[in-house]
């Protein structure tokens, strides 16, 4: 089974359908599903001092044999990274979880403790540059990381990338709740200095530097991000901003 999630301002079956995963899946004899339309289970962290204290996953996720984690090597606006571990944000179901930004670094770690995927892969045959994950620019890396850990496909990720652990937040964070060092982690085949390419970073204008202080703030960003006709709103001011022609619908 192949599963993603609706996103705030787009359905995963449409996803599915104009990238050609649905075919390509199916005539591999597998299935797509929508996690989204799949039933939850609600797992609670009552002993958890940091929030949130609960998340509603798809019973078929936790119920599954094994979880194959497949992410896309690119930068990000708002993460600086974004890898296999910030892929695994994808199975939370609603489409509303764009209200647990303010709590992003604690989300990742507790789907990270809770989901621990059996194999990652990391798609670095063409990866992004710039300001993914939406904006960014194609850049021919052709690698392909895999590893049976998610947060060590990641830091190598990074240094592949040119990036530093410290300037991606919930990474640096995850390392050292789980006490993952560099020196533990063991490459097999190319070496890093092979295929290390310097990405360039995001640019982090006036609407993304609002967007981010929206994410510190709960309250700000339930009622900003509570309707798609605001976030759209908040589309157009930012291409009129940056000097690009708006579409009227």
């Amino acid at each position: 089974m192949v599963g993603e999630s609706d996103g705030f301002n787009y359905s995963c079956q449409f996803a599915f359908e104009k990238t050609g995963l649905k075919e390509a899946v199916q005539k591999a004899d597998g299935s797509v599903i929508n996690l989204s339309e799949e039933e939850v289970v609600k797992i609670n962290f009552k002993n958890s001092t940091k929030s949130p204290k609960e998340l509603f996953l798809p019973k078929s996720i936790l119920e599954s044999d094994a979880i194959v984690d497949l992410a896309l090597m690119k930068t990000h606006e708002f993460t600086t990274y974004s890898g296999a571990i910030k892929n695994l944000f994808g199975c939370i179901p609603s489409n509303r979880r764009i209200f647990l930004h303010p709590f992003l670094d604690e989300v990742f770690f507790k789907l990270y403790f809770i989901l621990n995927p059996q194999l990652t892969i990391i798609d670095g045959r063409v990866g992004l540059e710039g300001n993914g994950p939406t904006k960014g620019d194609p850049i021919k890396m052709d690698v392909i990381l895999t590893s049976n850990s998610a947060l060590a496909t990641d830091i190598i990720a990074l240094e592949i990338m040119g990036l530093n652990l410290d300037q991606v937040s919930h990474l640096n964070y995850i390392a050292s709740k789980r006490m993952l060092s560099r020196d533990r982690i063991t490459i097999k085949g190319l070496e890093v200095e092979e295929v290390a390419r310097k990405f360039r970073l995001p640019k982090i204008d006036l609407p993304v530097k609002a967007q981010m202080q929206i994410y510190r703030n709960e309250f700000l960003t339930k009622i900003l991000f509570c309707s798609l006709d605001i976030v759209k709103i908040f589309q157009k001011i930012t291409l009129a901003y940056r000097g690009k022609a708006i579409e009227v619908n």
